[in-house]
């Protein structure tokens, strides 16, 4: 069988690297981090100024430190210094430039699909930030279709003609999703669909073998257009009309990034969560930024990883 980790930590951000830290020095011993960029820390590294000060609390709310993680106020490269330390000196699996797509859970195990695989552990903390968005087209989306253009499946109802882009396992997924009720069309600019996993692949081939999902595939768009309030799609060989465009071109919202990991979220689009930070998923819990609407601190997310760490330890004792 697979190597199963002890815990797998999705997000390189502080409280990713917090909860790696604390799992190996308080007894996990099989623990993965993966973080979708090419390094740690990647809202410091990339938003902060040189010589920018990082504080250890936000907004002055002074926070204690509860674990074994000894942060203190510093600037960016002190902090993402000691971040390096901590994860050099614990030796803690790391896989950078893996963007996670899917959390499962199976039979106890959950199954983490991300750009480099699939990896399997007993238990996983989602700990993302908030500043994720899904990636536009290079061209103008008119004022007057935008509550039709979409970036997830939000606002689709049924009897629509929906035409979905992309060529990932997103948008594999919405477009077989909406066939039960909409007329759908997937267009990707390249003439074979390479990307989405093997069962994906297979099961788009297997609805547009009946007719549930047409393939318009080889074909770029060239801009949108409002035709009597219908999106107008200009294609590279013709245009046609829809009711609605669903654009899964890469990148997240959290909310979607939540729901594609088996995180049920409140009304309000929030993350369910109880006070050990475990989602209503036994074994799958939520930390840092992801957990506040208003955001947190460093301190916090620190604390976070700390604490469901010792309740992961608790529970198995």
């Amino acid at each position: 069988m697979e190597k199963v980790y002890d815990l797998i930590i999705v997000g390189g951000g502080p409280g990713g690297i917090g909860a790696a830290v604390e799992a190996k020095m308080l007894g996990l011993e099989k623990v993965l981090m993966i973080e979708k960029t090419d390094n740690h820390s990647h809202t410091i590294r990339k938003f902060y100024k040189d010589n920018k000060r990082v504080d250890k609390d936000w907004q002055g709310q002074a926070v204690e430190l509860e674990g074994n993680v000894d942060f203190t106020d510093g600037t960016k490269e002190s902090t993402l210094d000691y971040f390096d330390a901590l994860l050099d000196d614990d030796k803690i699996d790391t896989r950078f430039n893996c963007a996670v797509e899917k959390v499962e859970k199976r039979d106890d195990l959950f199954y983490v699909h991300s750009a480099c695989g699939e990896d399997v552990a007993r238990n996983v903390i989602v700990s993302i930030g908030r500043m994720g968005k899904p990636n536009k087209p290079s061209y103008k989306i008119p004022p007057s279709i935008k509550q039709q253009v979409n970036f997830n499946l939000d606002k689709c109802g049924s009897g629509e003609k929906i035409l979905v882009v992309g060529g990932g396992d997103s948008a594999v997924e919405y477009a077989c999703d909406l066939s039960c009720c909409n007329e759908v069309t997937l267009n990707y600019r390249r003439e074979t669909l390479s990307r989405p996993n093997p069962t994906n692949r297979e099961m788009i081939a297997a609805y547009s073998e009946k007719g549930a999902v047409a393939l318009k595939l080889g074909v770029d768009i060239e801009g949108l257009e409002n035709e009597h309030g219908k999106v107008k799609v200009n294609f590279s060989d013709g245009s046609e009309l829809y009711d609605r465009v669903i654009y899964a071109i890469g990148g997240t919202t959290p909310k979607d990034f939540l729901k594609s990991c088996g995180i049920p979220l409140d009304e309000g689009g929030e993350p369910i969560f109880d006070a050990n930070y475990e989602t209503p998923v036994k074994g799958l819990y939520i930390s840092g930024d992801i957990a506040f609407k208003s955001g947190g601190s460093i301190a916090i997310a620190l604390n976070h990883g700390y604490r469901i760490v010792n309740h992961i330890l608790n529970r198995e004792a």
